[in-house]
């Protein structure tokens, strides 16, 4: 499943755009924007593309992509056809220009998909601790802590410490199922069993909410 959001000031582009999203099986929709700086930056790192409008208040689209440090693949949406080189420069998978078809959608995000690693390119990882690499599989990981210089990845089986950091760890691991919740905890959501106010259980684990990544859960499961 392709998690995206939808960065869009009109209500009518907006509603054709959900409903092309529901007739498309491997599509799911976390959230929508009217303006760029409406979205938090944890919001961005957890998902794998995003429709962007170019007409935007304040901060048209490609100006708020060049805000971002790490920005996802893009799908820009438009009335207007003169920015499409621009916008492929700024790395833009498509550029579909309004009132667009389902059929011509489906192309773009096709492309999307075609960007994708398969499951079997992405079903190991490996890591390197005490002079030995593991490889292991990419769902059996629970979840990792951030342990000052190091992180330990918590698996079904086992946790290993490892040199790195989170922020390393969640571009590595680069799977739509794992999410930031907390300064020292990257999750599984695979292995999500509860949410609670200010924590969330890890099959049998609970693990803290950090304050500044509730809007994250709050979008994803509300």
């Amino acid at each position: 499943m392709l998690k995206c959001i939808i960065v869009e000031d009109e209500k009518n582009a907006q509603s054709i755009l959900l409903h092309y999203i529901e007739k498309t099986n491997f599509i799911d929709c976390i959230g929508v924007y009217e303006s760029g700086l409406d979205i938090l930056q944890e919001i961005v790192q957890t998902i794998d593309f995003m429709f962007l409008d170019m007409e935007l208040p304040e901060l048209n689209g490609l100006a708020f992509l060049k805000t971002l440090a790490n920005p996802p693949k893009v799908i820009i949406t438009t009335a207007y056809p003169d920015f499409a080189i621009e916008a492929f420069e700024q790395a833009a998978i498509d550029y579909m220009v309004k009132p667009f078809s389902y059929v011509r959608f489906l192309t773009a995000v096709n492309r999307i998909r075609a960007t994708k690693p398969t499951i079997d390119d992405t079903e190991y990882i490996l890591i390197y601790a005490d002079k030995i690499t593991h490889k292991i599989k990419r769902n059996d990981v629970l979840y990792i802590k951030s342990e000052l210089d190091y992180v330990s990845i918590v698996t079904t089986e086992e946790s290993i410490l490892t040199l790195g950091s989170l922020s390393n760890w969640l571009e590595k691991i680069d799977a739509s199922s794992f999410i930031q919740i907390h300064r020292s905890y990257i999750i599984n959501t695979d292995h999500l069993k509860k949410i609670k106010p200010n924590a969330v259980l890890i099959e049998t684990v609970e693990i803290p909410i950090g304050s500044t990544y509730k809007s994250i859960i709050k979008k994803m499961y509300s």
